[in-house]
């Protein structure tokens, strides 16, 4: 059975919440290679949201080589190494902290400021 949590409050799009969560399971080695998704049907009543949704995360999922769907038979985990998934999930975190950066720099806000920002949110 796959938990996964939507967070309607939040500024992602439910559907990069979902590719996000499964990517971390994955990683985690609580999804292994040939572990079947559950199916969109399933999961949209499960987590009460719409089936294109979740069609629509499944669909970047294989697009990123993370799965791959059998028509008839489900989708399927494919075989990935955590170590560079997590490696890609860094870069990326490694991009946004720059973007925030930058802005930050150009709001003409110290180092230290951002420092003390930064140390608050990741208190919550």
């Amino acid at each position: 059975m796959m938990h996964l949590m939507i967070n309607t409050s939040l500024m992602v799009p439910i559907y990069e919440q979902i590719v996000d969560q499964v990517k971390v399971l994955i990683r985690r080695g609580e999804l292994k290679e040939n572990d079947v998704l559950p199916s969109v049907r399933s999961l949209s009543r499960e987590l009460k949201i719409s089936a294109l949704t979740v069609k629509k995360a499944y669909d970047a999922l294989e697009a990123e080589g993370y799965t791959a769907t059998v028509h008839g038979k489900g989708t399927y985990v494919t075989a990935v190494n955590p170590s560079l998934l997590l490696e890609e999930q860094r870069k990326e975190l490694e991009a946004d902290l720059e973007l925030a950066v930058q802005k930050g720099r150009r709001y003409g806000i110290s180092k230290e400021e951002m420092r003390s920002l930064f140390e608050f949110i990741l208190e919550d």
